[in-house]
């Protein structure tokens, strides 16, 4: 392969993925959602999804084998995998994002001969706790992420601390091949929106200081340790839970559980449990006084870079690759932790990051003034450093290294 496409046709990147619009339920949907629209204008980019058909050009979505219907869940993804990969005859790059599609970009690599790009936007060996939810399923989808790991022609992390991660993770995985190209934000679309239609449909009071956590209710999330941080917060403080999409039937009855301790205890608890639309999250976001992420796993967060694009001051965790978005002191609060190293971030001393979580947000709630100076230099740090046209000029010289190598 040269380094090149012939002069007569663009380069055609295939980006492979199990979330695509509609259907996105995490960071990893978002990213390759923006990264294709930005992609489009420099590359002839296919996007090959999970569920349902899109109506998209260029967009093919594959459903479960029927022959699977009954079989673990990490099975049904290899189905799918093996008729995405066929469907990638053509390409001159495949670029695979998670576990869920990491075998697809691994086998149309062997299958068509091109190179293969994997963006790590988190690791299996550090969500242990996904046996719970995969059982059996999980040693199949650890495999899927090794093979493709250690085979890829390049390993995009989307922070320095992921690089250092895979790194740890895949020790076979030679350092020259991991780059690191950011999470991205579309300072157009996450804006501050002043209207307040959503927040009395949902009954948050505007004229009340709010404090807001979005998110899937999983183990990485840390939403129990906010929970019980919240028994800790001034009174007149609302919590805004937009949380949904539970991993387990034991995380969902953990959390039901804290909320209806919280809510004996206090009023003013807002939970939403379905995923509301985009621009919904925005106007809740605009409208509280601080955000909180509280993740005790978290490549990057690219949620917290949502709330600081809308103006509004964060506290959130330092770990992973938070610290390179938050800017302690400047665009909010980052809070320490002490971590197993078990590959699960479980805090060493969860009452004392409890204590500490409840102390950072009651520090943003008690200064107004400061939570807005937080907000707008969260905004203008977003537009600076994480435009996505920048993320896609990174990653299309990723794949002209490959190129170039292969």
């Amino acid at each position: 392969m040269t380094d090149s496409t012939p002069a007569d046709r663009p380069l055609r990147v295939d980006l492979l993925t199990r979330e695509y619009p509609p259907e996105v339920y995490g960071g990893a949907g978002v990213h390759v959602e923006y990264l294709a629209r930005e992609l489009r204008s420099r590359a002839d980019t296919r996007v090959h999804c999970f569920g349902a058909a899109r109506d998209e050009p260029g967009v093919t979505a594959y459903r479960e084998p029927a022959g699977l219907a009954d079989a673990n869940a990490a099975l049904r993804t290899m189905g799918v995998d093996l008729e995405m990969a066929a469907g990638c005859a053509g390409s001159d790059v495949v670029h695979s994002h998670t576990w869920y599609a990491n075998l697809a970009g691994h086998v149309a690599k062997l299958l068509h001969g091109v190179p293969h790009v994997v963006t790590v936007h988190s690791l299996e060996p550090l969500r242990p706790w996904k046996a719970e939810q995969l059982g059996g399923g999980y040693a199949l989808s650890s495999w899927c992420e090794r093979t493709a790991l250690e085979a890829a022609d390049a390993v995009i992390a989307v922070s320095a601390g992921m690089m250092r991660d895979v790194l740890a993770a895949y020790p076979s995985v030679s350092p020259e091949r991991v780059r690191v190209v950011h999470n991205g934000i579309d300072t157009h679309q996450y804006a501050p929106d002043p209207g307040t239609d959503v927040l009395a449909r949902l009954g948050v009071d505007p004229g009340r200081p709010s404090v807001t956590y979005v998110g899937r209710i999983t183990r990485q999330k840390g939403l129990p340790y906010l929970l019980r941080a919240a028994h800790r917060l001034p009174p007149e403080a609302q919590l805004v839970l937009l949380a949904g999409a539970p991993d387990t039937p034991e995380i969902a009855a953990e959390v039901e559980g804290l909320v209806a301790e919280l809510r004996a205890s206090r009023e003013g608890v807002v939970w939403v449990a379905e995923m509301l639309p985009k621009h919904e999250v925005i106007q809740v976001l605009t409208h509280s006084t601080v955000f909180v992420c509280p993740s005790v796993y978290e490549p990057m967060g690219i949620v917290n870079l949502e709330a600081m694009a809308c103006e509004t001051a964060v506290v959130a965790t330092a770990t992973g690759g938070i610290p390179e978005v938050v800017a302690d002191g400047s665009t909010g609060l980052l809070v320490p932790i002490e971590q197993a190293t078990d590959g699960t971030g479980t805090p060493l001393r969860p009452e004392r990051f409890v204590g500490d979580l409840a102390a950072a947000i009651t520090e943003v709630l008690a200064d107004p003034r400061r939570a807005v100076e937080f907000g707008r230099a969260g905004r203008q740090r977003a537009v600076e450093h994480f435009s996505w046209d920048s993320i896609a000029e990174r990653t299309m010289a990723v794949y002209r290294s490959v190129l170039r190598s292969a």
